[in-house]
């Protein structure tokens, strides 16, 4: 059976435009940077989802890896100093820079260049671009996430939150950090111990959570 359901508590972030109304970005931004260039958004991802996402990668042939590269750009926000942040796609960055693969496509969305620091991730944090949020789920500052994609933290529960939607859980959604509104409601039903000891019948434990929410609403 597959189950729909939304995240609890989500606070509704979507992708902006290719660039925000008035945005201006010069002609010469590269369509492919190297991923060691690009700054994380968030603090977390999960070291299970990022081993799947090498597995798919190995066992794909050259001409399926061209492909995924091209249908996976990486949407980008250009900030102070034009350092280019990673807006989405933590996971697959990850994945590919453990591959060996040192640049990958990217897409403007918007260029925020002309903020200062400061002002630039409390903007991240008003438009909902940002995630930040430790590995325990604690709210940190924005400015202490981590500079490069090598140095995200591993969240067990947003590994769980895939493998939950894997499974049928919920629908996969566009929605930015969605799926961390599922790992942090998954972080108050299920144990740590249990995710680590046991990560299946952690996930089954989770689907009859979905099973139950869906019961009652």
């Amino acid at each position: 059976m597959e189950l729909r359901n939304s995240p609890p508590s989500l606070a509704r972030a979507p992708l902006p435009e290719r660039l925000s109304p008035g945005a201006a970005v010069a002609c010469c931004e590269p369509e492919t940077v190297e991923i060691e260039r690009l700054h994380p958004t968030q603090f977390t991802v999960g070291y299970r989802e990022v081993a799947e996402k090498r597995r798919r990668w190995r066992d794909a042939s050259p001409a399926r890896r061209q492909a995924a590269l091209g249908r996976r750009k990486v949407p980008v926000i250009v900030g102070p100093d034009g350092v280019l942040y990673a807006l989405d796609r933590h996971h697959w960055l990850c994945a590919l820079e453990a591959e060996g693969v040192e640049a990958a496509p990217i897409e403007i969305s918007a260029d925020l260049r002309h903020l200062d620091i400061v002002t630039f991730w409390l903007e991240l944090e008003s438009r909902g671009w940002c995630h930040p949020y430790d590995s325990e789920g604690i709210r940190r500052d924005s400015r202490d996430i981590p500079a490069s994609i090598a140095g995200l933290q591993d969240d067990p529960f947003r590994s769980l939150a895939s493998a939950l939607r894997r499974a049928g859980g919920f629908d996969k959604d566009t929605t930015l950090f969605s799926e961390f509104q599922w790992a942090d409601f998954l972080r108050r039903q299920i144990s740590q111990a249990c995710v680590a000891e046991n990560f299946a019948a952690a996930t089954e434990k989770a689907l009859q959570l979905c099973r139950d929410r869906m019961a009652v609403s």
